[in-house]
């Protein structure tokens, strides 16, 4: 087994990144799968949903006999137990593969290390870690769920450098460049939810769909206690099976109006209210997790990404931080005031990355996730 990359090597991968990038199997891994002989692909093909193939073996298929000798690209670790499908370790070696780059070992305990040493026993050469990084950015939400069980929430905003999300009359159009918007969208399509207050569906009427990027639009949830999402928004009127709608409203939320949006094909999910009437957000996260969500994009403003920090429930952070200043805006963390630097909400930075003229900052709370009860 070796780690060592050449740029064909990360090349191929890259594709078969792309490829896993078009679905959503959720509870499953998105994987993507490249068979190559040389510098020619003879067959590719990505995992869709639960119980059919998985990427490797859409894309032994697609070679055929070709893929005798020949080299498999596979973005994750390939499994080597039974479940919904067989072990895909027995179609590599059943297929004649010579050499297999995995670009991350797979962190469910029913593989994690076993696919490889499978395959390595069965005489093949293994390579592992090419792109890792970035599939593992994609798949952070899987990890999660394998390691602890549950979703991840990760907060996104856009911000200027002194912190603010707008200006203080509400104008947040636009505040970072559009290299920093076209990530935004690919940290949204890799969710399985993006999260919005019914305060941001009010002031912006946003689509939230995925344009910018490679991959479908996750369910739209709006945290909407009274139900007030304007019935002819963008968002209502987008409301389709491939791009579902769930309003998360409380008891204040008139019947007629959530009966009203059913028929339109938009969901409703009554919940309990908080101190302050808003929706509680255990409950969501739970309803999330029960559809096998295994990750959750808040984008909201500052009231919802407060909450979700100060509940505990946020375990990420991508920050878009734009060279402006705009002084007495509404900052994104509005947090209660805080007299001791001991008594500060800890962050950890993992990444910064120059996007245009804006940098994103990527980063956890601290301490870092652990099972929820």
């Amino acid at each position: 087994m070796t780690d060592l990359h050449s740029s064909r090597d990360l090349g191929f991968m890259r594709r078969a990144l792309e490829l896993a990038r078009r679905s959503r199997p959720s509870p499953n891994p998105r994987v993507g799968a490249v068979v190559v002989k040389g510098d020619a692909i003879l067959g590719e093909g990505f995992h869709e949903r639960p119980g059919l193939p998985h990427a490797e073996v859409i894309a032994l298929r697609a070679a055929g006999d070709r893929a005798r000798g020949a080299e498999l690209f596979v973005t994750l670790e390939p499994c080597c137990h039974e479940g919904r499908t067989g072990p895909c370790t027995e179609s590599v070696h059943a297929a004649g593969v010579r050499r297999v780059v995995i670009g991350m070992i797979d962190p469910d305990e029913n593989v994690r290390g076993r696919g490889i040493a499978e395959l390595e026993r069965l005489g093949h050469e293994v390579t592992i870690g090419a792109l890792e990084g970035e599939i593992r950015n994609m798949l952070e939400g899987y990890v999660m769920h394998r390691t602890y069980g549950r979703l991840l929430v990760r907060l996104k905003a856009a911000v200027s450098l002194d912190g603010a999300m707008s200006t203080r009359t509400g104008e947040s159009r636009w505040i970072s460049g559009e290299e920093s918007r076209r990530r935004a969208h690919r940290l949204r399509s890799d969710a399985d939810a993006v999260v919005i207050g019914v305060g941001t569906a009010l002031a912006d009427d946003p689509l939230l769909t995925v344009r910018d990027a490679v991959g479908p639009t996750p369910l739209r949830v709006v945290l909407d206690s009274a139900l007030k999402t304007p019935i002819d928004g963008r968002l209502i009127a987008s409301a389709a099976p491939s791009q579902p709608v769930l309003l998360a409203h409380t008891e204040r939320g008139i019947a007629r109006v959530a009966a009203y949006h059913e028929r339109r094909g938009v969901e409703t999910l009554l919940c309990d209210a908080d101190p302050g009437g808003l929706v509680r957000l255990g409950p969501v996260l739970e309803a999330l997790s029960a559809r096998e969500a295994l990750s959750v994009l808040v984008e909201g403003g500052p009231t919802v990404l407060r909450s979700f920090a100060a509940a505990g429930l946020a375990d990420r952070f991508s920050l878009f931080l734009a060279p402006k200043l705009i002084g007495s805006g509404r900052t994104w963390m509005p947090l209660a005031d805080i007299d001791s630097i001991e008594d500060a909400v800890a962050v950890r930075i993992d990444a910064t990355e120059r996007l245009g003229e804006d940098l994103l900052v990527e980063g956890a709370f601290v301490p870092e996730a652990k099972p929820r009860a």
